[in-house]
């Protein structure tokens, strides 16, 4: 279920462009800034998510740099097919 949403979130903001899902730029497409953002807060927000399942499960682990180091890497993968339909997908004219 954590993976499914990581694959969610990570993808989120390639299929989108309003911020977020909620505010519109008032350019006509988001600046690749702004799809970063999202990707790091939407990470923390899934972070936050399987930090509470975990402990509602029963005792939280506490984790070191690996785990967040393989976790990011996991995040960027999943969120690789959200990168390639909205750059390197070739469009028809």
């Amino acid at each position: 279920m954590v993976i499914a949403l990581m694959a969610f979130c990570a993808n989120f903001p390639y299929f989108t462009e309003s911020v977020f899902g909620f505010f519109r730029p008032k350019q006509a497409l988001k600046s690749p800034f702004i799809r970063i953002l999202e990707l790091i807060v939407l990470y923390f927000l899934v972070l936050g998510v399987a930090y509470g399942i975990e402990s509602f499960i029963g005792n939280a682990f506490p984790q070191s740099w690996q785990f967040y180091a393989v976790t990011v890497c996991l995040y960027l993968v999943l969120g690789f097919p959200g990168f390639v339909h909205r750059y390197l997908r070739r469009r028809s004219s």
